[in-house]
């Protein structure tokens, strides 16, 4: 049986903390969903398109034999829906700090109450990429700072573009 997880996010944009997390991820299953989140909500910098072109091309570079395959997909609903559709038996969320275990803890409790068969992996977050966040990252960006150890060249390429206009 192929074991598929899921991992979703707004990925507005990419970070290094999330392909950090999704290089771990593809060690624990057979393949790897990148759900990436309509979320209108958030008021994205990238369009819905933009984010899943900027993951598929940061996820290729990921791809070598004994790996996990990775399929980047949109969605718009709810994640357990979107993970049940999926076939995925487990979900990976990172974690960075205490405030996102809070939040995280309650959402995994919501999502058991949905669906027991699918688990929740949580993992940490490498000490080089704990305070990467991207909202933090467009800001800096945004005010003309560094985002070079943040953002793989291309996404921080496309975020140049997108404050310069």
């Amino acid at each position: 049986m192929q074991r598929i997880g899921l991992y979703p996010g707004t990925f507005d944009p990419v970070t290094m903390g999330h392909m950090d997390i999704i290089g771990r991820g593809m060690k624990l299953v057979d393949k790897l969903v990148i759900g990436v989140a309509v979320s209108e909500a958030k008021r994205p910098l990238f369009l819905l398109e933009e984010r899943l072109e900027m993951m598929e091309a940061e996820c290729k570079k990921l791809e070598g034999p004994g790996l996990a395959t990775i399929e980047v997909k949109p969605f718009d609903k709810l994640l357990m829906h979107f993970a049940e559709d999926c076939g995925a038996h487990v979900i990976i969320r990172g974690l960075r700090a205490v405030s996102d275990f809070e939040y995280e803890f309650q959402m995994t409790a919501m999502n058991e109450a949905l669906n027991r068969e699918i688990e929740t992996v949580f993992l940490m977050a490498d000490v080089k990429h704990q305070a990467v966040a991207s909202r933090l990252v467009k800001e800096i960006a945004r005010f003309g700072g560094d985002i070079t150890s943040f953002v793989t060249p291309t996404v921080k390429e496309r975020m140049l573009e997108k404050y310069q206009k």
